[in-house]
C-alpha cells in the first residue's frame, strides 16, 4: 500500500498494536483518525500525537458502527484506509462450560465489528483514487490457540471473510490486505516481556516495512511457517503447537 498522503481510521487505536500502527502512520505525514470505547484514552493518544484525531465509539455495537461512520463520512470525505484492529482475547475452555455473553461479545468485536464497519464505509471507500482495508488477524487465525478457542475461530473466519471480501473487490479500486501478527508483548493477553513474544517496536518496523509492498498477507518472518498450510499434518501441528503452551503457560 501506499505509506503517504492517506486518510486512515484505525480501531482500537488507544493500546498495543493499534497504537503504535497509528503513532507509525502519523509519523509519515498521514492524517489517522483513531477510534476506540474510552475517550479519557483516546484524549491521551491524541494529545500525545498533535493533529492525530479520535472518534468515540463501540465496535461490538452496529448503532455505533453506523454512528461513527456518518462522523467520518462528514468530517473526512477522502478516506482511503480503514484498519480493523480492535479486538478482545479472553481466555475460555472449550472442553467446558462457555459464557455465552462473553463469546458473544468477542464475535461482535472481533468478527461481526470489521464486517460492519467494512461495509458501512465500502461506498465512501470505493469513491476514492485507492483505498485499502486491513484486517489484523492474528497467526492464530491458522493455528488455534486451544485456551482462547472462540478468539482463534473468529480471527479464522474474519482471514476467510478477507479472502471473499479481497476476490469480490478484484475489479475496484480497493484492495484488501491482512495482518497476521505472531504473541506481541502487548496488554492483549499481558505485557510481560515473555522472551516468546515479540517486542512491539520490532513488530510495527517489519510490518511498516512490508506494508510499502504489494503482499495480500503481512506476516513477519517468524510466523511463516506456521501461515505455511499443513495438510494433512493439521492435527499433528495445532496439538504440538498447543502442548508446548501447556507445559510453559502463558503468563496472564
Amino acid at each position: 500500500m501506499k505509506l503517504t498522503d492517506n486518510v486512515i481510521f484505525i480501531t482500537g487505536g488507544t493500546s498495543g498494536i493499534g497504537r503504535a500502527l497509528a503513532e507509525a502512520f502519523h509519523k509519515l505525514g498521514n492524517q489517522v483518525i483513531i477510534g476506540g470505547r474510552r475517550q479519557a484514552l483516546l484524549d491521551e493518544v491524541t494529545a500525545a500525537n498533535p493533529g492525530m484525531e479520535a472518534i468515540a465509539f463501540d465496535v461490538s455495537e452496529l448503532a455505533s458502527i453506523e454512528a461513527a461512520a456518518a462522523t467520518l463520512k462528514a468530517r473526512h470525505p477522502g478516506l482511503n484506509v480503514l484498519i480493523n484492529n480492535a479486538g478482545i482475547m479472553p481466555f475460555d475452555d472449550a472442553g467446558g462450560i462457555i459464557d455465552d455473553e462473553v463469546s458473544r461479545n468477542i464475535i461482535n468485536t472481533n468478527l461481526l465489528g470489521p464486517i460492519r464497519l467494512s461495509s458501512a464505509l465500502i461506498d465512501l471507500l470505493k469513491a476514492q483514487p485507492g483505498a485499502t482495508i486491513i484486517h489484523n488477524t492474528s497467526v492464530l487465525a491458522y493455528v488455534p490457540l486451544a485456551v482462547t478457542a472462540v478468539y482463534s475461530a473468529t480471527k479464522a473466519a474474519l482471514h476467510s471473510y478477507a479472502l471473499s471480501q479481497r476476490f469480490m473487490l478484484r475489479q475496484t479500486n480497493v484492495r484488501v490486505q491482512e495482518i497476521a501478527p505472531p504473541w506481541v508483548d502487548t496488554d492483549l493477553i499481558k505485557k510481560s516481556g515473555d522472551p516468546r513474544a515479540m517486542p512491539l517496536e520490532a513488530f510495527i518496523a517489519e510490518t511498516m516495512a512490508k506494508l510499502a509492498g504489494d503482499d495480500e498477507e503481512i506476516l513477519v518472518d517468524a510466523i511463516k511457517p506456521l501461515r505455511d498450510n499443513p495438510g494433512a499434518n493439521e492435527h499433528a501441528l495445532v496439538n504440538g503447537f498447543n502442548e508446548a503452551l501447556i507445559a510453559n503457560p502463558i503468563p496472564v
